[in-house]
């Protein structure tokens, strides 16, 4: 198996998945389904079996809660009006012990509720006039990779390859960014899914000499703004659960907790559970 992310569209009699193959996370996800569900559920697990992952994650619509319940799957969080107004509930399969089981889970509660226990903020002080926001483009895209390289140790996609930025730029995510003396010293992006009309909120990083001022909460603030333009409805979000600060952020941002995935993907310094957040407030 190659270490290389795939995202395959498969369209078979009865039924079509959108679906990613992702063996640097040991994991497959099924990000869109149509026709037989059956069917579906069969191609994602004789996927997943292929390339000998350990996790089968399948992204599915109300009407087959129930129906994922029933064939073993694990409820582990949802998306409110993801699918164009509908909600989606995150599904997982384990095929090891070591992936379904979390060392950090109590650790992870006892964060969550310290988040939840703050008081909620509505507006934020500007960052010194020094730093600079704005939108970026393909020509940030070095720099960009520069700074998730020295940021981040380990990343579930390889965000310090310019190239990669550019190819996420060109698929539709929109990055903002900070600029600090003329060079990027934080960034934010939204993935977004015009054809639903959502997007996730993702790539949040700053370097450490410039963290004090906030600079996540209005890039983030900036992008629901450019998103509500768009007319894109669910904006929602995936943070390290071991993460005290971020996932205050979003808190504070007006996003509720929807959830816990377990061992979800690699990021920091090793493989760790996320939760997902969704913006609730207006």
């Amino acid at each position: 198996m190659e270490n290389q992310l795939q995202q395959l569209q498969i369209k078979k009699q009865g039924y079509s998945l959108d679906i990613t193959v992702d063996p640097f996370n040991r994991r497959v996800r099924v990000d869109d389904y149509l026709g037989n569900f059956d069917l579906c559920v069969a191609e994602a697990m004789k996927l997943a079996v292929e390339n000998t992952v350990e996790k089968l994650i399948f992204k599915a619509r109300v009407e087959n809660f129930q129906d994922m319940v029933s064939r073993g799957f694990l409820y582990e969080g949802s998306v409110d009006k993801y699918f164009l107004g509908s909600d989606c509930f995150f599904f997982a399969k384990y095929f090891i012990l070591d992936r379904r089981n979390s060392d950090h889970w109590i650790e992870e509660d006892r964060i969550l509720n310290g988040v939840l226990s703050l008081l909620k903020k509505k507006d934020y002080a500007d960052p010194p006039l020094e730093y600079k926001i704005r939108k970026a483009d393909e020509a940030d895209a070095m720099e960009l990779a520069r700074l998730y390289g020295k940021v981040f140790e380990i990343y579930p996609v390889p965000m310090n390859d310019p190239e990669y930025v550019i190819k996420c730029m060109k698929a539709g995510t929109v990055f903002y960014v900070y600029e600090w003396e003329g060079h990027i010293v934080s960034a934010a992006s939204a993935e977004v899914n015009y054809r639903y009309h959502h997007a996730e909120i993702t790539d949040c990083a700053t370097l450490p000499d410039h963290r004090q001022f906030g600079l996540i909460k209005l890039l983030i603030s900036q992008l629901e703004k450019y998103l509500a333009d768009q007319e894109i409805f669910c904006v929602y979000s995936i943070s390290r659960a071991l993460s005290f600060g971020m996932n205050a952020v979003f808190f504070q941002l007006g996003y509720g907790y929807r959830g816990r995935l377990a061992n979800n993907c690699y990021i920091f310094d090793k493989i760790e559970d996320m939760n997902l957040w969704v913006k609730i407030d207006s």
